[in-house]
């Protein structure tokens, strides 16, 4: 099979199987994680969990501000029907990169990849997402080159994939949704703060020390999952965060 379709296919499986990612960068995490603290490290008594968590931070508002700003049937989390497009979104976000979302996953995985304070393992991380996620990349943007055409040439040919380039930026006319974020994003913050914590309590363990507390860690992971099923049962039971075209 030629490389290019190779790549498409490729790409497609795993844009279908994108979730299981973040699973495998966990667990490698929490594996470093443990041989770090056991060596004497440790992230939550230094600046670098202020690092991890303002990277994660940023690149969750890198989503929120991406899904905030765009129409129906774009920018999905489309697992099961594969690649959706009613529109190109080549405005706002997208007009300094292609693929704001996937940016934004990066910096929200690196952050918890900076917890076990391992250069080599940060390496390793930036390496295995750029692999796995060129695949995802070059399959989405194979489709929306069949679909959108020129259009779709002319935005690719001036905009960046990956790194922003800001002084392209552009603003939209789309208003942003803070009922599509609820909707759309709740799990995001729900899972980042929750993550955070369990290295908290496994750092706590490892460390000899009492495993749960009222700390910060503690408080914003119990506000964020009590938040997060609150918006669930909002959502499967009445149409508050339901916005026509959004």
């Amino acid at each position: 099979m030629p490389l290019q379709e190779e790549f498409e296919q490729q790409g497609n499986f795993l844009f279908k199987h994108r979730s299981y990612i973040p699973i495998l960068i966990l667990l490698a995490s929490f594996i470093i994680y443990t041989i770090s603290i056991r060596d004497g490290k440790d992230p939550f008594g230094n600046g670098i969990i202020y690092l991890s968590l303002g990277v994660s931070i940023i690149g969750l508002l890198i989503r929120i501000y991406t899904v905030g700003h765009s129409p129906a049937n774009t920018s999905g989390r489309n697992t099961a029907a594969g690649q959706v497009a009613d529109t190109l979104n080549q405005q706002g976000i997208y007009s300094i990169v292609r693929h704001p979302l996937y940016l934004g996953n990066f910096l929200m995985y690196l952050g918890f990849a900076l917890l076990p304070m391992s250069i080599f393992f940060v390496i390793i991380f930036c390496l295995l997402f750029w692999i796995y996620y060129e695949r995802i990349m070059f399959a989405e943007e194979q489709f929306l080159r069949g679909k959108f055409n020129t259009m779709y040439l002319n935005w690719a040919l001036k905009t960046p994939a990956f790194i922003p380039n800001f002084s392209l930026f552009n603003s939209t006319e789309i208003h942003f949704s803070w009922k599509k974020i609820l909707k759309k994003e709740k799990n995001g913050l729900a899972a980042l703060f929750f993550i955070f914590w369990i290295f908290y309590i496994l750092r706590n363990y490892l460390m000899g020390k009492v495993i749960l507390d009222y700390s910060f860690w503690t408080l914003a992971m119990v506000i964020c999952i009590l938040l997060y099923f609150i918006l669930k049962i909002i959502k499967q039971n009445t149409n508050w965060l339901d916005e026509a075209e959004r």
